[in-house]
């Protein structure tokens, strides 16, 4: 199956939060998009990794995904290096996606800017022949994205670009209310983390009202790219 875009997140829930909404819409617009976890979040606080699993397949149900996998990587403990870097190679060849997102280039958590920089140098080792992998006994051909682009997640790092994502902000926040036992329960018995206060889930409408109200709209979300913006005129983004 070739992807259009390829999201990969350090941990269930990171994709969600950090770009749902254009997910969302870019599926609306008859894109193919895939999520790939590398870890299953076995160190959050709250829940467990089965949990997390069933989470992530009802989120993936709600965002509309074609496909959504998990490399079982280490949470908390994986790191960039070739064994990781290979796993992350065998996915892109697999679904040849012409975009890539993935994990903030700077935030709180450990993972985030690890899993960023992984996903990114993966990327361009993908497209390079001598670089061999296979995958179900079969050699994968070389493959390299065309854009690898950076959701923004606790941090308030400043976009490059921002998306205009009015119209899909629901479907992004009834995904990240899928993690159900990772976010704001009134009723829960379980420890308190940053990421389970009310203000917290509040953020994400607040985060993406201001990034809209900078461009004109209602919601946007926010994205960083190693590479220039170009635009083929000035009317028309490439």
């Amino acid at each position: 199956m070739k992807l259009d875009i390829l999201a990969f997140g350090a941990h269930p829930d990171d994709v969600e939060l950090g770009c749902g909404a254009t997910i969302s819409k870019e599926i609306s617009l008859g894109k193919k998009v895939g999520i790939v976890d590398l870890t299953r979040g076995e160190l959050g606080t709250r829940g467990s990794a089965n949990l997390r699993d069933q989470e992530a397949a009802n989120a993936a149900k709600i965002l509309g995904v074609s496909v959504r996998e998990n490399l079982g990587f280490a949470d908390g403990f994986f790191v960039n290096d070739k064994k990781h870097q290979l796993e992350i190679i065998k996915m892109i060849r697999k679904y040849q996606p012409e975009i890539v997102l993935c994990n903030s280039v700077d935030d709180r958590h450990i993972d985030h800017p690890k899993g960023s920089t992984l996903v990114s140098d993966a990327c361009f080792l993908s497209g390079l022949i001598k670089v061999e992998t296979e995958l179900d006994g079969e050699s994968q051909q070389k493959w390299r994205p065309k854009q690898v682009y950076h959701y923004i997640q606790w941090k308030n790092v400043e976009p490059n670009f921002v998306v205009d994502v009015t119209g899909f902000m629901n479907v992004k926040i009834e995904s990240v209310k899928a993690y159900s036992s990772q976010f704001f329960d009134p009723n829960s018995k379980e420890p308190e983390t940053p990421i389970t206060s009310k203000n917290f889930i509040e953020s994400i409408h607040y985060r993406a009202n201001d990034l809209g109200r900078l461009i004109g709209v209602e919601y946007a979300e926010g994205f960083t790219t190693e590479r220039y913006v170009a635009v083929e005129s000035l009317d028309k983004l490439i």
